[in-house]
């Protein structure tokens, strides 16, 4: 249970679960890494833009610049906590990670550009959906690993 306990902490907040694993300098740093993207990306306003359907309010706020560093800091954050309170210690367990960070990071970019039945998603809502793709990748490639060796 640490493992998962640890994981849905760190997607609270990046750095939350290296605290809890008593990892209290990396904590630290990964929660002021994500409060200096957060800031500089202006991404709480972009959420909360995006959370009322202002997506071209949420697309004129957003630092592009800033906020494509958010996926890579995030999914590692997530990885690391999860992997130091025991989880993932399969040697490709960590390919659902980064698949997810690239799926998000990439949706970042097309923000500005995808629409889904009309609805132009933006730079909150396109990079969550783009979460599902990168985890089943991540999967999908570790099982045809597996099967390889």
């Amino acid at each position: 249970m640490k493992a998962k306990e640890v994981l849905l902490w760190s997607i609270a907040l990046p750095g939350f679960g290296q605290i809890l694993n008593q990892k209290y300098i990396k904590g630290i740093v990964f929660i002021g890494l994500e409060f200096l993207v957060n800031v500089q990306a202006n991404f709480n306003e972009v959420i909360r833009f995006s959370f009322l359907g202002e997506t071209h309010l949420a697309l004129a706020q957003t630092d592009f610049g800033w906020l494509m560093f958010y996926p890579c800091l995030y999914f590692f954050a997530m990885w690391d906590a999860f992997y130091d309170a025991g989880g993932g210690k399969g040697a490709y367990d960590f390919l659902p990670f980064v698949f997810s960070a690239y799926f998000v990071t990439v949706g970042l970019m097309y923000a500005s550009k995808v629409k889904l039945f009309g609805v132009l998603l933006g730079p909150v809502w396109l990079p969550m959906l783009s979460v599902i793709p990168g985890v089943v990748i991540g999967f999908i490639l570790k099982k045809i690993i597996y099967k390889l060796k």
